[in-house]
């Protein structure tokens, strides 16, 4: 009997059962909903209560805390992609007057634009967003901490700013662009900057007694764009598909493929941790795999969205409570608990459908110097170049129409490859950014960068 490839075996279902009931009882929260999304649907959900019989489902909304800072970070995007700016321009080109205008945008979107962490006192997330009614009450008089561009420095006013930046732009308020932009073409009815039913209300568990204090829900007002919103594992299970595969209605997969990217200088601590940070998005190095997304948190409420886009897998985590489960590592486990029992199947190999053949020439193997190294063609037109054993450099590249190609990542990320042949037509060499690839070790039919001695290879006489 055949198991329908978008549902999962029960065992699996059992495990991720099991690790979201065991964050729920040693976390000590009133409620944890859960959701696995694989192959671009949503294929498990999952939820633990206090409370008999209510278990909350799919469309009961929690808040989500910094996880807003990514909706933020797509709107930003968005403009660089319609050319209305430039992610290199200054704060100041487009936004002047906030005193942190010699910020560029990209680095605010990474945080490293050396701004503080948070607005000054009081603190912004249990108290009303009236009290921060501009931007230089959210910056304060001191909103740089660090030179700017030097250092990863979580930042929750520099998305405030970031999404001023977008009212200013658009015309139109943060929220507005947001609904417009994003939830109504990815169909995320149940996401919004206010809560509607049914949600979960935030709670503070006791320390040290199973007990419970309400916490305020407080409208955030400027500081909105950098933790306001409520969702629910529906919808941001839907958003996980987006930040995978992109959505041409809002961000392409190019784009989103750059969001996922790491952008900011890493800490020592983050190097050690294997952390690192995006656009908008958080980057991990766990259990032998590379996972994307962003955590959250507000008093009362914890959230995680968890991707790992190599295996095609992505989790949703909620919970109301100020402190308990530690979310990210929730997420990480549902993305490896399914990965692991049931890998992601591959595509069947299918020949190309056309090739080049001044392109098929030059594939094979080639030297760099003594170390060997292969060109092979990729599916989608461009190459990829790679050594032919242990670690080295390697890169894909992307076709520019001309005989030539732009490497994708990496060490070669934006240096061009191109064959260079003889005036025969005989292929002679690759360049490589001035590194040449010949076919045998320093070739002395190519043009090897200093010469290739005459007395050719010895042996010790």
């Amino acid at each position: 009997m055949t198991t329908p490839q978008e549902e999962l075996l029960p065992a699996t279902r059992r495990a991720l059962t099991h690790r979201i009931a065991v964050a729920q009882a040693e976390g000590r929260t009133p409620s944890l909903v859960a959701a696995v999304v694989r192959g671009g649907r949503t294929v498990w959900h999952g939820a633990r209560t206090s409370v008999d019989g209510h278990d909350p489902d799919e469309n009961v909304q929690y808040r989500i805390g910094s996880i807003t800072k990514t909706f933020t970070a797509v709107l930003v995007l968005r403009l660089r992609d319609e050319g209305v700016l430039d992610l290199g321009d200054p704060l100041e080109k487009h936004l002047p007057g906030t005193g942190v205008g010699e910020a560029t945008i990209v680095e605010l979107l990474a945080h490293s634009g050396g701004l503080a962490a948070e607005s000054p006192a009081p603190w912004w997330e249990r108290t009303p967003g009236s009290l921060r009614p501009e931007l230089a009450d959210v910056l304060g008089e001191q909103p740089l901490l660090h030179p700017v561009g030097r250092r990863h420095h979580y930042s929750n006013p520099g998305y405030t700013v970031l999404g001023a930046l977008v009212e200013k732009l658009r015309g139109a308020s943060w929220e507005e662009v947001l609904q417009r932009e994003v939830l109504d073409p990815l169909g995320l009815e149940r996401t919004a900057t206010r809560p509607s039913a049914p949600h979960a209300g935030g709670w503070a568990v006791h320390p040290w007694a199973d007990v419970m204090l309400a916490e305020p829900a407080e409208d955030l007002g400027r500081m909105a764009p950098a933790g306001q919103l409520w969702s629910t594992t529906g919808d941001l299970a839907r958003f996980a598909v987006f930040l995978t595969q992109g959505d041409d209605k809002v961000l392409g997969a190019e784009t989103v493929r750059e969001m996922r990217a790491p952008a900011a200088p890493a800490e020592a601590t983050d190097v050690v941790d294997g952390a690192a940070y995006g656009l908008g998005l958080q980057l991990q190095h766990r259990d032998g795999r590379l996972l994307v997304g962003h955590s959250g948190s507000l008093p009362g409420f914890l959230a995680n969205l968890t991707i790992g886009v190599e295996d095609d897998v992505a989790a949703v985590v909620l919970t109301n409570c100020t402190s308990g489960p530690l979310l990210a590592g929730v997420g990480s486990d549902l993305v490896r608990i399914v990965a692991e029992a049931e890998p992601r199947i591959p595509e069947p190999w299918r020949p190309l459908r056309e090739v080049d053949a001044a392109v098929l020439e030059l594939a094979g193997q080639w030297y760099w110097g003594t170390h060997a190294f292969a060109l092979r063609l990729t599916p989608d037109g461009g190459v990829s170049l790679g050594p032919l054993s242990g670690q080295g450099r390697r890169s894909r590249f992307r076709a520019n129409g001309d005989g030539s190609w732009t490497g994708l990542e990496g060490y070669y990320a934006g240096e061009s490859l191109r064959g260079v042949r003889r005036p025969d037509g005989a292929v002679s060499h690759l360049d490589l950014g001035s590194f040449v690839f010949t076919r045998q070790p320093y070739d002395e039919g190519a043009v090897v960068p200093g010469g290739v001695d005459p007395q050719g290879w010895q042996g010790i006489g």
